[in-house]
């Protein structure tokens, strides 16, 4: 039984600041920022989207109605949590009106949090066929003004499908992943905003990849001339890079070039939006996806998940016949080209716009906010959430 990605969508706030800007505000050479991280634009999420709206506007833009009437299970893959108890799925289950009889579960690992989901999914569906899985990968990543990761930032969703018989990629069954308990990156439930040990972190990821690469190897008998591409979770485009090019003396010339050019497109998207954790991975492999011309059916992408913490995986897909026409790249071009640039200025004013923790009503400016699925404000310690094809 084949099991995969049958659609895939993307969404991110429609604001961003420049990253060249924000270095000069910082007294930064620019160059650190758009260079030597590889950031080039970081999407600021307004008060009126949080982890739940990003997710259903991601993926209202891929369901049909035979979706709604097939998915019973929904999986919420997330570190921005919006509530200790109800899980984030039941909301985007109820704003994009999926049938009732299904699941609704939100799991947390850092930003493995989506891979975690497809796994489960993968063992679902291999025993329900007919069924269809909503996997989310949805993040707000604040590390606060001023501070050391602050130019890691952003804000986004990806939304998947997963099915038998998939029209963008098969997952296959071989995998290697590792658990360790390491204090690289954290955020305890009293805080806003995360704390991370950075050089430490980078340490980790690289470890973690060398890991579960080798253990693959040794499993599966693979080489690098295997795979068409790798892509990597991204919480800025220079770190998959550095990871990369730990093993790319494994591989011959032309392995070493292939996978260098497509792990550059790989990034693409990754670089005018910013880290969304959980769904960073899933953005570097829609950004290959959608942006390279020369991928064929049957071409295998290689896929390394790393959660802080610390989980990390190595996996891969194949490549189905016609993956392109079930890709939305008309729909996520127009979403990048309808984004508005905020001056330094107005994106500190937006960071530090927050809903209130004492109870207290508040009405948000929807109209304000182009997105279809917004959080319309607060009231009795809940938010209102609105989905403005209903009204």
């Amino acid at each position: 039984m084949e099991i995969g990605i049958d659609k895939i969508g993307f969404y991110t706030p429609n604001t961003y600041v420049d990253m060249v800007k924000l270095a000069e505000a910082r007294n930064v050479d620019p160059a650190k920022y758009t260079i030597g991280i590889g950031q080039e634009k970081m999407a600021v999420a307004p008060v009126t989207q949080d982890a739940v709206t990003l997710a259903a506007n991601a993926a209202l833009q891929i369901l049909d109605e035979e979706d709604l009437e097939k998915i019973d299970l929904v999986i919420f893959g997330t570190e921005s949590g919006i509530d200790n108890s109800k899980a984030g799925a039941v909301y985007v289950h109820d704003l994009l009106g999926i049938q009732p009889h299904a699941r609704a579960i939100e799991v947390k690992q850092a930003c493995y949090g989506a891979t975690a989901g497809i796994q489960m999914a993968k063992g679902h569906i291999a025993l329900n066929p007919e069924s269809r899985v909503l996997v989310l990968g949805t993040d707000i990543s604040r590390y606060g003004i001023g501070t050391a990761g602050e130019v890691t930032q952003g804000a986004g969703a990806v939304a998947m499908v997963i099915s038998t018989k998939p029209r963008i990629l098969v997952l296959e069954n071989e995998s290697a992943y590792l658990t360790s308990e390491v204090m690289d990156f954290w955020r305890p439930i009293y805080s806003e905003t995360a704390f991370v040990d950075g050089k430490y972190s980078n340490e980790q990821y690289i470890a973690f990849f060398l890991n579960v690469w080798e253990q693959y190897k040794a499993k599966y008998g693979a080489t690098l001339a295997d795979f068409e591409a790798i892509c990597f979770h991204l919480p800025y485009t220079k770190m998959g890079m550095k990871a990369l090019r730990e093993i790319l003396d494994q591989g011959s010339q032309a392995d070493r070039e292939r996978l260098v050019a497509h792990y550059q497109t790989s990034t693409s998207y990754n670089k005018i939006v910013g880290n969304i954790y959980t769904g960073s991975l899933y953005l570097s492999l829609l950004s290959l996806l959608e942006l390279s011309d020369d991928l064929k059916a049957g071409d295998k992408i290689g896929l390394f998940s790393y959660g802080s913490g610390a989980v990390g995986e190595f996996f891969a897909g194949r490549l189905q016949e016609g993956f392109r026409e079930a890709l939305a790249i008309a729909e996520h071009k127009a979403l990048f080209a309808d984004r508005k640039e905020l001056t330094v200025e107005e994106y500190e004013a937006v960071f530090s716009q927050t809903l209130p923790t004492d109870g207290s009503t508040v009405t948000l400016d929807i109209a304000a906010d182009p997105a279809v699925i917004c959080v319309a404000g607060m009231e009795d310690n809940k938010r209102l959430y609105i989905n403005k094809t209903n009204e």
